[in-house]
């Protein structure tokens, strides 16, 4: 069985379609783990799940207030931490970032990896190398780390069948 799965799209609505597609795996406490290239569809990719969970609010960038919280039967965090630097502990982005209450995304999350919890959702967009020309494209990968994600595995999966 591979360790990740990966998802083309072909915009950025069908990206964030993918995205109301994987939420529908998540549960409060879950955190998913954002990575890839400026530009590459990470707030999309957010703006789809929040949807599908139920958030009404606009979803833009974090960047300059940090952390968002936005109302929603489980409330979702929306982290941007691209312009941080010297982050060593979770006081530093606040204390109910990760709180078991609440699914929390974070975007640039390799800049904090040591920090990030055991379990949770990678996701990573990249532009396909084969289609450097075509800007809508969008290569996801996702990986399921943890044990607390090991039974969840199948449905994600059937979650990202049809970008497959």
């Amino acid at each position: 069985m591979s360790t990740s799965i990966v998802v083309t799209t072909a915009a950025p609505e069908h990206t964030r379609q993918a995205a109301t597609a994987i939420a529908s795996v998540l549960r409060a406490g879950d955190v998913v783990a954002l990575t890839g290239d400026l530009g590459a569809g990470k707030t999309c990719f957010v703006q789809g799940a929040a949807a599908a969970l139920g958030v009404t609010l606009p979803v833009t960038s974090p960047t300059f207030v940090l952390v968002k919280l936005l109302p929603a039967t489980v409330p979702v965090v929306h982290v941007d931490v691209y312009r941080l630097t010297g982050v060593r502990h979770l006081d530093d982005l606040g204390e109910d970032v990760f709180a078991p209450d609440v699914i929390t995304f974070v975007e640039w999350a390799d800049t904090i990896r040591d920090l990030l919890p055991p379990d949770r959702l990678e996701v990573e967009l990249r532009h396909p190398e084969s289609d450097v020309g075509d800007a809508t494209q969008r290569r996801i990968e996702l990986r399921a780390v943890g044990p607390g994600w090991a039974p969840r595995r199948p449905e994600l999966e059937q979650a990202c069948a049809p970008w497959r």
